[in-house]
């Protein structure tokens, strides 16, 4: 399971299972990336459970 991240300076991919963790990077700065994380880790289980919707796993 994984979550796309896009903004005006470039887009990013995180996986969720087994752990959150940077998979790709395109732009993004560190600093940024960090603030994405913890945005993440905040809301993992609805962002989980809407991947899960949507995709029916």
């Amino acid at each position: 399971m994984h979550v796309h991240v896009y903004c005006e300076r470039g887009e990013a991919k995180f996986w969720l299972e087994p752990r959150i963790e940077l998979a790709q990077n395109y732009g993004i700065p560190a600093r940024d990336l960090r603030v994405v994380k913890d945005l993440i880790e905040d809301h993992v289980n609805e962002i989980s459970k809407a991947w899960k919707k949507h995709f029916g796993s």
